[in-house]
């Protein structure tokens, strides 16, 4: 028979999957022997199961009453009974961090009787009543249905007729009045009375966090950060305990280091008389938590032992939430920390240094995708003025875009092209799709602990918080500070590592870690971020399997390339020489009507191509370099269609004679012109078609290379041969390229060795790779035409037109163009390998595309068995990374999340 409920003692931080991250570590907790206030948790299967019936599992409320009266029997108290109340806070938790994505009831159990009988045993009946009034807040909007923002209203104008700063302001009779007016508004909202039956509220709270599982910024938070939709979440059933019980109680959140920077310390929050929920709100400001030490030091000390031991049990950052009942400390709970990339790098690199973990360890805690973020330029203030404000650094890094005041509007507009900034004066879950718009986040209150703070850091955000001197006035769409007003569509600039707020768009600098790069890692400095990147960065170097190579058409990139750790060039696209002023002779090899005529164009392009050619392999000297035979159709490097069609017609109209050169070639765009030309005369195709074009190519190789050797050097170029379907293509490119080969070797005196291969990009080479393998000596995967092809996408046209669709409605979690499709493109891949190893069992695999690059990606592909991968050059640093860590995992997991 299915269990759905554990008590905290059942479980262990080991259950994640069962229990959720609250559940398990609360249940970690417990058994560590910290001070938890006790409860149980509603697994994660239940929830599953719910979503699938539509309604509770068989044997679950008898599971949770069986749970509560154990509850209630520990406790000496019933839940909600008049004279002395148990109350309860039912709280979601998926296996994977969703910081207020889901839902929270707290203080469930009081009604209109109850209520009384709290104020009379806790001695506080402000505190009664503010419990009350949050219990009809939480479980009107979750549960039932009301617009929360209603109940804010109802709030706000009852401080402005009390002339109150902050709730705090509101006295007993005051909230008392308040509990009377939500009680209205949700009878007046649902046609439903507020339930007063303790038991009532238990059992659809619980089945309301379960329903937030599929909550619209739930399912939005799940897609930006990749987490499956099928987990479900847990929910943990828990004593309450109060921070609202005056200046002796509160509530707080803590980190065991910087979760910004990585600086070791204690890091946090602290709000004086507030439940836990006041805090990640922002709803008002609070203290430093070592300001915890002057108001209560007792508990502040014994605070401070419980983060150490948390984090030496743990060996990680630890997020931690607390509350003080009236001097009494209680833990309500931790998790590994969600941490920015600088903290990650930092972080790791500290815990080596103290023995927590090893070098191997610390390389999986850290991702190619934070590697990208630190990569990224930071402003350059040297010649700017002072900053608009300044507020605490939540998320770093550089961002610049129109100031915009609600969520939908940032969406618009970030739809619509333009660059964005959400300003706030706290954010709410509510706002996560303009969170995901926004480059940045700047709020007005709230700290390293709020929902903005959280929240940007998970998703590598820029994000300045608790910036008090700004003035958010949303009606208005406007934000002032000192005497300056900022307008929406005005554009700002967030330092997310400072603090700091500037007018107008700063300009930006190269980070000290792209630098690093840049420098072929000879900046790297004694101590800081760069050093620990360094270290990184030769751990992984020291234990990946898979090579890394770059994608570049020029000796500049190939360079830059080599500095950032590339082996070799995978794809040197030969048509990318075509360009420029070049253009001219690929139109005269085009219009040839000749044999002598287009030979004439190609000797003409010869030369051009071998100095490329020379210029690239000194780039790579010693290495690999693959160079793709011309791929893309030629009508590619002709005028427009439609441009030359007016041109023409604009001089007939004028009377003028018509350009026969522009006749000519209108004629030639016609005569080439394809429905499809992306599945039509090119790569393989063109050069068994285009007399010439293939030995011209092969000629500037060869003769490159042997320029290359006589200078002294080691040229290692290898030919790839474009869009093969079938074998006997390649067969036939393969004896041309070798003719003109030895052709050259006879003619020059130097030996020649340019292996040739092929990209398999084409489903049906993939399902044929056996047969290829006989012809190649080496495969290279063009996975971004292997996922046109397998899917029969246009990626230029569906992108814009339906993916955003598929997201939404769960088809696609990423789109198969960002990461690698493992079903579809990962199974031909897959069998590619099988099959081309099974004939040629030396054949060198690799991979072209700029899946090469993608973390996740990269984890495939190492499991695939593939030799190496090859990516843009400022991904070459990203890819060797999750190379490192591929290895290490031995799985194909992808980026930490």
């Amino acid at each position: 028979m299915v269990r759905y409920v554990y008590e905290f003692a059942e479980g262990g931080r080991e259950m994640a999957g069962l229990l959720g991250g609250k559940g398990a570590n609360l249940a970690e907790m417990t058994r560590m022997g910290l001070p938890v206030p006790p409860g149980f948790t509603v697994t994660t299967e239940a929830c599953r199961a719910f979503l699938t019936s539509g309604s509770a599992p068989d044997g679950l409320d008898r599971e949770i009453s069986e749970h509560l009266s154990a509850l209630e029997r520990a406790a000496g108290r019933r839940l909600g009974e008049p004279a002395d109340p148990l109350l309860l806070s039912v709280r979601s938790g998926g296996r994977f961090s969703m910081p207020g994505m889901m839902e929270t009831i707290l203080d469930v159990g009081l009604n209109d009787e109850s209520v009384l009988g709290l104020a009379k045993v806790s001695g506080n009946e402000r505190f009664a009543w503010d419990s009350y009034r949050r219990l009809l807040q939480m479980f009107g909007s979750t549960v039932m249905g009301v617009d929360g923002a209603l109940f804010d209203d109802v709030m706000a104008r009852l401080k402005e007729r009390r002339g109150a700063a902050d709730d705090l302001g509101l006295d007993a009779a005051d909230l008392a009045e308040l509990v009377e007016a939500y009680k209205e508004l949700i009878r007046d909202r649902t046609g439903e009375y507020f339930p007063q039956s303790p038991a009532e509220q238990l059992r659809r709270a619980v089945l309301a966090v379960f329903e937030s599982w599929n909550g619209e910024r739930a399912r939005i938070y799940r897609r930006r950060e990749h987490i499956p939709d099928d987990l479900g979440t847990a929910v943990t059933v828990q004593t309450m305990v109060f921070g609202n019980l005056g200046a002796d109680s509160g509530s707080g959140v803590a980190f065991t280091r910087d979760p910004a920077t990585g600086r070791p310390g204690l890091y946090g929050d602290y709000l004086p008389n507030a439940q836990g929920e006041d805090v990640v709100a922002g709803i008002r400001n609070t203290v430093p938590l070592d300001e915890l030490g002057r108001i209560d030091a007792e508990s502040f000390s014994r605070l401070r032992d419980l983060m150490r031991t948390l984090e030496t049990h743990y060996r990680d950052l630890c997020d931690i939430e607390f509350t003080i009942e009236r001097g009494t400390l209680w833990m309500l709970q931790t998790r590994v920390g969600k941490r920015t990339a600088e903290a990650a790098f930092a972080i790791a690199g500290q815990l080596v240094e103290e023995g927590l973990i090893s070098e191997d360890e610390a390389l999986a805690r850290v991702g190619g995708s934070g590697l990208a973020r630190l990569m990224f330029p930071r402003f350059d203030t040297s010649a700017v003025g002072e900053a608009l404000a300044h507020g605490i650094p939540a998320s770093p890094g550089a961002a610049v875009g129109a100031a915009v005041f609600d969520s939908a509007e940032a969406v618009r507009r970030a739809a619509a092209g333009e660059k964005v900034v959400l300003v706030r004066q706290e954010t709410t879950p509510d706002d996560l799709p303009g969170m995901v718009a926004a480059q940045a986040v700047l709020t007005s209150r709230g700290g390293k602990t709020s929902h903005a703070a959280v929240v940007a850091r998970g998703m590598g955000k820029v994000c300045v918080c608790g910036a008090e001197e700004i003035a958010v006035d949303p009606h208005g769409r406007r934000f002032t500070v000192g005497g300056t007003t900022v307008e929406e569509g005005t554009v700002i600039s967030v330092d997310g590592s400072e603090g700091a707020v500037y007018p107008g768009a700063v300009p930006l600098a190269d980070s000290a870690v792209m630098r690093y790069f840049e420098t072929g890692g000879q900046d790297e400095e004694s101590a800081g971020l760069v050093a620990t990147v360094g270290r990184a960065m030769r751990q992984a170097d020291g234990v990946r399997r898979l090579g890394v190579r770059a994608n570049a058409d020029t000796p500049e990139d190939a360079a830059r390339a080599r500095r950032f750790g590339a082996e070799g060039i995978g794809l040197c696209r030969t048509e990318h020489m075509f360009l420029g002023d070049r253009r001219q002779l690929v139109e005269a090899m085009i219009l040839a009507g000749t044999d002598a005529a287009r030979e004439q164009a190609l000797d003409a392009l010869l030369p051009l191509q071998r100095q490329d050619f020379v210029g690239i392999l000194e780039a790579m000297d010693g290495l690999p370099v693959t160079i793709r035979l011309l791929d893309p159709p030629l009508h590619e490097f002709l005028p427009d269609r439609t441009e030359l069609a007016v041109r023409l017609a604009a001089a007939e109209a004028q009377g003028s004679p018509p350009s026969a050169h522009d006749a000519e070639l209108l004629d030639a765009v016609n005569r080439m012109h394809e429905e499809n030309p992306m599945l039509g005369l090119r790569g393989v195709r063109l050069g068994l078609v285009a007399p010439g074009l293939v030995a011209m190519q092969v000629r500037a190789i060869a003769e490159a290379v042997v320029e290359r050797k006589r200078a002294g050097g080691d040229p290692r170029a290898e030919i790839m041969v474009p869009l093969v379907d079938t074998v006997e293509e390649l067969r036939i490119v393969r004896e041309e390229v070798e003719q003109v080969l030895a052709e050259v070797a006879d003619r020059s005196g130097v030996a020649l060795s340019c292996p040739v291969g092929t990209m398999i990009e084409l489903p049906r080479a993939a399902l044929t790779a056996g047969r290829i393998a006989e012809e190649a000596r080496f495969f290279s995967f063009g996975t971004n035409d292997l996922t046109q092809t397998t899917w029969g996408f246009s990626r230029d046209d569906v992108e814009a037109a339906f993916f955003s669709a598929y997201l939404d409605k769960g088809i696609f979690t990423v789109s198969p163009f960002e990461t690698i499709d493992r079903e579809g493109v990962g199974r031909l891949v897959e069998i590619a390998v099988a099959e081309g190893r099974a004939v040629r069992p030396d054949l060198k695999i690799g991979v072209c595309g700029e899946h090469g690059g993608d973390p996740e990606s990269v984890h495939f592909f190492h499991a695939a068995g593939l030799d190496y991968v090859s990516c843009s050059p400022f991904r070459v640093p990203v890819a060797r990374l999750e190379a490192g860590r591929a290895a290490l995992s031995g799985t194909d997991g992808g980026d930490t999340r």
